[in-house]
């Protein structure tokens, strides 16, 4: 590996640019995501910083001195936890999806998904599960507020969760 005075001063800014972009990511988070990554000291000061901060130059100044400071740190880690924080928030999403995709074909009256529900959830309450359809889809027909459709989505959703 090129020692720092080996490398040339475009491969120094691409870097610098890059620790800067993983910074950006960083200051993005929530403090409870990062208190879980164990960030050095001067590294979360400087994330902390930079949120109370509303001029456009002073946040450009706190991002390039964040990436500054990334150079002093190990940046394996923190790329591998950004990386799972995405990757969850991704199937976080799917699964929202697939929740909203079942809510809206068992108001379409699909018998088949009532069963694949019932087959990947064997915990899953039937009497409940076709009250709340059978509440949504009259909700549906009658243009009401989807107070019932709601309520169905957040039963779809608990299940997962037990």
């Amino acid at each position: 590996m090129q020692d720092d005075a080996e490398k040339s001063r475009t491969r120094l800014k691409k870097e610098a640019a890059a620790l800067q972009k993983i910074g950006a990511k960083l200051v993005t988070l929530s403090d409870d995501q990062l208190d879980r990554m164990n960030l050095p000291l001067r590294l979360r000061e400087a994330i902390e910083a930079v949120r109370s901060m509303r001029a456009h130059g002073a946040r450009r100044r706190q991002m390039q001195y964040i990436g500054s400071v990334m150079r002093s740190v190990d940046v394996e880690p923190i790329q591998q936890a950004l990386l799972e924080i995405e990757q969850g928030a991704y199937l976080q999403a799917r699964e929202f999806h697939c929740f909203e995709r079942w809510r809206d074909q068992l108001m379409a009256g699909d018998e088949t998904v009532f069963e694949e529900i019932l087959e990947n959830f064997p915990h899953a309450d039937r009497q409940r599960l076709g009250q709340l359809v059978r509440s949504a889809r009259k909700e549906y027909e009658k243009e009401a507020p989807p107070k019932s459709a709601r309520n169905l989505f957040r039963y779809l959703k608990g299940l997962s969760r037990e």
